[in-house]
């Protein structure tokens, strides 16, 4: 770790930093998924799934950035590459063969579930370690991975 004024214990920002960058590999994983199936995407609900994918990506911007910045501040280094993501990533391979519309809402579906379930795993171990501001991060996290995986759902139920 790089050294810092920060007074959180130096046992308690190492937790955070793996905490969090374990979670920003998954959602720099999402956001890549989420480009691909953009990019991707075919069927009769091409362009209300090619710009909802779009949106969802860039919501996710601001969350990555943050956890990057408080691992960093908290003496660390944020692992955002593709090689880092790729080897840290809890998210299942993306199948890149997938283009049906509502499949693709699907597999987006079960990767944003898991992704909310282990925000908010890291959001109760985070404040376990001592580290409120990244609880913090993380809860704003869980209501955007929250709110996304509510508009993918909706594309999959019967009104």
């Amino acid at each position: 770790m790089h050294k810092t004024r920060n007074d959180l214990a130096a046992n308690t920002r190492k937790t955070v930093i793996e905490i969090l960058n374990a979670r920003l590999a998954d959602l720099v994983d999402l956001q890549l998924a989420l480009k691909h199936a953009h990019w991707n995407v075919k069927g009769p609900h091409f362009i209300a799934l090619h710009e909802m994918f779009d949106a969802m990506t860039d919501s996710y911007d601001a969350h990555v950035d943050d956890m990057a910045e408080r691992i960093t501040a908290l003496g660390g280094t944020a692992m955002g590459s593709v090689q880092a993501v790729g080897v840290a990533t809890s998210l299942e391979p993306w199948p890149t063969d997938l283009s049906d519309g509502l499949k693709v809402v699907e597999a987006l579906a079960a990767r944003t579930a898991a992704a909310a379930k282990a925000v908010r795993k890291a959001i109760d171990e985070t404040a376990e370690a001592g580290d409120a501001d990244a609880a913090d991060i993380l809860t704003a996290l869980s209501r955007q991975l929250d709110k996304n995986l509510w508009f993918l759902e909706s594309h999959l139920q019967k009104g």
